[in-house]
């Protein structure tokens, strides 16, 4: 659940939502397990049931989109962290994933973040295998001139 409530969070930016939708998530996944194909990855299954949630959410009440970003500070990162250097590295990364444009913070966040194929990622996003690489080399970009950015500052 911890990485499903994760995947919430990146969908919808607030903590209160990313509870709702994790929690919505788990519930519809129990009511449809017998739609679950034994020997395919449970983890992708559940991932586009929150995303299907969420797009469901989006249509029945835009207002629900922009309200109230989750400072990076606050979001729990995966246990077992090393060393404070590879945490604060770690939500630098995941800062400048969140402020990426929706579609790309999505495709970034299931690639580069869970781990998932280009494949995989496509079939939870429910969009073109061609479309996920389209969306992680534009968020790539937008990732490396804002640590470029950074770096001139500092």
């Amino acid at each position: 659940m911890p990485r499903v409530w994760r995947y919430a969070l990146v969908l919808t930016r607030r903590r209160d939502t990313a509870d709702d939708l994790s929690q919505n998530t788990a519930l519809r996944a129990l009511d449809r397990a017998a739609q679950y194909t034994p020997g395919t990855r449970l983890d992708a299954w559940v991932f586009t049931i929150a995303g299907s949630i969420w797009r469901n959410d989006l249509r029945a009440a835009a207002v629900r989109r922009g309200q109230g970003v989750v400072p990076v500070e606050d979001v729990d990162l995966a246990d077992g962290r090393p060393d404070a250097e590879t945490n604060i590295l770690a939500r630098e990364v995941l800062s400048l994933v969140t402020e990426l444009p929706d579609a790309q913070r999505d495709a970034v966040f299931l690639v580069y973040v869970e781990g998932y194929s280009y494949l995989e990622a496509a079939s939870i996003l429910d969009i073109p295998v061609g479309t996920v690489m389209s969306r992680l080399a534009a968020g790539r970009r937008k990732i490396n001139e804002a640590v470029k950015g950074k770096e001139a500052e500092g």
